[in-house]
């Protein structure tokens, strides 16, 4: 299927001006750049322009991407409303599978049972991960008089893990000889809803620290801590808490003016979180699914000079095929769009990282298979 006409590039301009800042940072993953494959919202005029309400949910840790890409194709169709509703990735991908949004954000691909629940919502076709933005995952703390933390995996892990419960602990004086550290209590903040965010970081400490939980998006209750419910009354925690530390993305950390940790990876280097550092680590990912099914392996033990660790990728899950005739045009034209130059270079403004090219590729094809 075609898309229902495209803008040019200058039409959207002016609803995408804050994409041109900094897009001449050589460091940064390119974007492809084939106009055959990158989808721009579709025209508003003519008997083919786009309306309709698109229903998704899902991940918090895109929700910032989301408001703008919602603000640019709104701007660009004025007859669509995207009601996006981020209330974490489990909540996400459940009202997928139950019918009740056209797709799903979900930090994580479907896993477990969730492919043939998947499959069978979308009833003649199956259901996709489609990897659009690259979330970094910062490691942030409240301790004032304390600049430049560097934290190792492994302390990382006993901090979470309720074993670590001091700042002036030994195991955070060796990754910091040079910092005078306060005997102050930590308060580690973790997610109490389920969480795609809380999944990639605890992959990170079971491949990389003496984590002896397995990976969920649920919070291990053994491991302790206090929950706050998604990534903004994470932020929120850490910023009122002082002695606080807790896991989010770059995103709401620096909305939220956080001090992030550096975070040793497998080299043992201490790497500060950067779109660019991050984006190192996810251009040495390895494409899992088969198809137009992109689901994603990342190494958080990678050894790449200067890469930065923790990152997840957020998906977007939908029906290869079996969207309603209403659904179809829409969800097509919108993630068209969000796989598109612009919508990845609005990324790199608000604290993630765009796609790397040979990735951003594949997922223009997929979305031009929607059918």
């Amino acid at each position: 299927m075609k898309y229902a006409g495209r803008l040019a590039v200058a039409a959207i301009a002016g609803v995408l001006s804050l994409a041109a800042c900094g897009t001449d940072d050589n460091t940064t993953p390119s974007t492809a750049t084939d106009g055959g494959t990158a989808a721009a919202p579709a025209a508003t005029s003519g008997d083919n322009a786009l309306s309709g309400t698109i229903n998704a949910a899902g991940s918090s840790a895109q929700a910032n991407a989301v408001d703008e890409w919602k603000k640019a194709f709104q701007s660009a169709n004025p007859g669509v409303s995207i009601n996006y509703q981020p209330s974490g990735s489990g909540a996400g991908v459940q009202a997928f599978i139950a019918g009740t949004v056209a797709f799903a954000g979900s930090d994580s691909a479907l896993k477990e049972d969730e492919p043939a629940q998947a499959d069978a919502r979308c009833a003649t076709g199956k259901a996709i991960n489609l990897p659009m933005v690259v979330g970094p995952v910062a490691v942030v703390y409240n301790l004032p008089g304390v600049d430049g933390l560097q934290l190792s995996p492994k302390t990382i892990g006993g901090i979470f893990n309720s074993q670590i419960t001091k700042w002036d602990d030994p195991a955070i004086k060796a990754d910091n000889p040079d910092a005078t550290l306060p005997s102050t209590d930590i308060q580690a903040f973790h997610r109490s809803d389920e969480s795609g965010t809380s999944d990639n970081f605890t992959k990170f400490l079971a491949a990389t620290a003496e984590w002896p939980y397995e990976p969920a998006k649920a919070w291990p209750a053994e491991a302790k801590g206090q929950g706050a419910k998604g990534s903004d009354q994470i932020a929120a925690s850490v910023k009122s808490t002082e002695g606080a530390i807790s896991y989010v993305e770059l995103s709401y950390a620096e909305n939220s003016g956080l001090q992030k940790s550096k975070v040793a990876n497998g080299a043992g280097e201490f790497v500060e979180l950067t779109p660019e550092s991050a984006g190192k680590t996810v251009e040495a990912a390895t494409v899992e699914g088969t198809g137009n099914d992109l689901k994603m392996k990342i190494d958080y033990g990678t050894s790449a000079a200067g890469a930065y660790p923790i990152v997840l990728v957020t998906y977007e899950i939908t029906c290869e095929k079996g969207l309603s005739a209403q659904d179809l045009p829409l969800v097509k034209g919108f993630l068209g769009y969000t796989a598109s130059d612009e919508g990845q270079q609005v990324l790199t403004n608000l604290g993630y990282a765009p796609l790397p090219a040979s990735l951003l590729t594949k997922v223009r094809a997929a979305v031009e298979a929607i059918a």
